[in-house]
Order: structure tokens, then C-alpha cells, then sequence
């Protein structure tokens, strides 16, 4: 056999190892009240295959693109998500959290621990959406003992994406922790300058070493620390508490896992949403 065809047939057998134990996962013990569930771990994106800019941000979305995106549990995009001038879209359905097949949450396939992310997003008229971030792909058995995917924001801090003026969820929860720019449901964002629906607003996050930073066109807007007892009492204080949801409360106590890192995403909430000029400074 030639040396081409051994190089050839060693790849074969690399791709075919990948792909049969990429999706495997570590099943983990709950704590009382919750399931077993199972970390998905799939494989993930080179990022030395993505382009680097003048201030050091690796372009995870140029507007041309959508190399690197699937959905949540998924291995593909989902069809409602597509560019639109420039922008990744998210088509809605109107049928709020009840995704419909050919859409769902995405997410960026490449974990991430320290960075600073940005991107610019607009909703339609009354839209909700999110931006996630340290999220997992997590695993429970349905009744008749087949996978489920749980949903993202079990695991996943959220960065609210909403309509303030016309949403109702941004008179629910507690001081306006459901309104742009949030910490969904835990803190408020302050002050409160977001742009209109049908504009672009500007979006921060940074995370460094458990401290995490919101900031909303500009604007530092929230702070707040992961892993800590303030973590914990927050999530308490939550619909995330050990009491009502034990599983989420679990995955996001120690958000990240183990090794403190994660998945970006964004959600389907059945509105109307963009975004555009998607991109990650890595930190050590």
C-alpha cells in the first residue's frame, strides 16, 4: 500500500472515531429532586480556521457565514436561522418558547472560559430573545428511556434580549431582571439604556475567572461573581432554585462544569431577532 492511501485510510479511521465518540457524554449523579443527567460532549470547531481582526477578536460571524453555528442538540443550523443583510435572523414563529422543529436555540460549537464577547442585536415589535454563554449540552431520559435534550438555559447565565416597551416579561420578575441586558430573572440591568425595537443595540459580556461583566451600548449595566455564595443566594432567590427546578439549580451553581467553560448561543423565543458582528477576544 502506498504511503497517499495510508495517509487516506488513517484519516478515515480518525473521522469515523470522532464521530462515533464525539456526542458521548459523562453521566453524572443528581443531587435529591433531580434526574440523572449526562453532559453532551461533542466535537468542536477549530478556531485557528476563523478570521483574527486588528484588535484581536476572533470573528465568529462576519455576515457572510454561518461556518461554526449548529443548533442546540443539534448537528446542523436550524433553517429559521439565516443571514439577512448581513445579520444572523432568527425567523419567528410567534409560538413563543414552544420551538417548532425547524428552529430552536443555537449555539457557537467551540467551548469557551475566559473572554470578552460582543455583537450588535435588534428585535422586532414585542420580541424576546437571549444571548447564553458557559452553556452545556445536557441529556435526560424521557419515559421511555430515550435522550432529551433539557433546555439550555438550565445550565447557561442569560444576557436578556427583549423589547422593553411592548414585551410583558419586562414588567415580571423582580426591579426589571427581565428587561435588555439583564442577568435573566437575577439582576436588573442599570441604568436601563436600551434602544427601541427595530434598532441595533450594542452588547458586552465579559467573563474572567468567575467575574462577570454586562454592559449594553456601552454602558456597564451589571456585575456579578460565579461560584461564589452571591452566586448561590441568587439562584435561590430565582426561578433557578434548589426548591422549584433542583436540576438547573445543580448545573448552574457550578456553571461551566468542572473546567469552567462553555458554549455562546442565542435564543429561539418564537420573535423575530438579529445578530450581527458576532466576535470573542480569548483571556488566559
Amino acid at each position: 500500500m502506498n504511503m497517499k492511501k495510508t495517509l487516506l485510510l488513517a484519516t478515515a479511521l480518525l473521522t469515523l472515531i470522532a464521530v462515533s465518540c464525539g456526542n458521548q457524554g459523562k453521566k453524572k449523579a443528581a443531587a435529591p429532586g433531580a434526574p440523572e443527567y449526562t453532559v453532551v460532549e461533542a466535537p468542536q470547531v477549530d478556531l485557528s480556521a476563523f478570521p483574527v481582526d486588528d484588535e484581536g477578536y476572533i470573528v465568529l460571524f462576519d455576515g457572510t457565514s454561518t461556518n461554526g453555528w449548529r443548533g442546540y442538540g443539534k448537528d446542523v443550523l436550524p433553517s429559521r436561522w439565516a443571514i439577512d443583510d448581513g445579520a444572523l435572523k432568527f425567523s419567528g414563529t410567534g409560538s413563543g418558547e414552544a420551538q417548532t422543529g425547524e428552529g430552536g436555540d443555537i449555539i457557537f460549537a467551540h467551548q469557551f472560559k475566559n473572554f470578552t464577547l460582543e455583537m450588535e442585536w435588534k428585535v422586532s415589535k414585542g420580541g424576546n430573545s437571549g444571548i447564553f454563554y458557559l452553556a452545556k449540552e445536557v441529556t435526560t431520559k424521557d419515559e421511555n428511556g430515550a435522550d432529551r435534550y433539557e433546555p439550555i438555559y438550565i445550565s447557561s447565565p442569560e444576557y436578556q434580549v427583549l423589547d422593553n416597551a411592548n414585551h410583558p416579561d419586562a414588567l415580571l420578575g423582580v426591579d426589571g431582571n427581565r428587561q435588555s441586558a439583564s442577568l435573566y430573572d437575577m439582576i436588573p440591568a442599570v441604568p436601563q439604556n436600551q434602544n427601541p425595537y427595530g434598532e441595533w443595540n450594542k452588547c458586552k459580556i465579559l467573563v474572567y475567572k468567575g467575574t462577570v461583566v454586562h454592559f449594553q451600548n456601552d454602558v456597564k449595566v451589571l456585575e456579578y461573581h460565579l461560584w461564589t455564595q452571591q452566586w448561590t443566594d441568587m439562584l435561590q432567590a430565582s426561578k433557578f432554585s434548589e426548591k422549584d427546578w433542583p436540576l438547573a439549580f445543580e448545573l448552574l451553581n457550578n456553571c461551566g462544569g468542572d473546567a469552567h467553560e462553555g458554549y455562546i448561543g442565542m435564543q429561539d423565543h418564537g420573535d423575530d431577532v438579529w445578530y450581527r458582528n458576532i466576535r470573542i477576544k480569548l483571556m488566559d
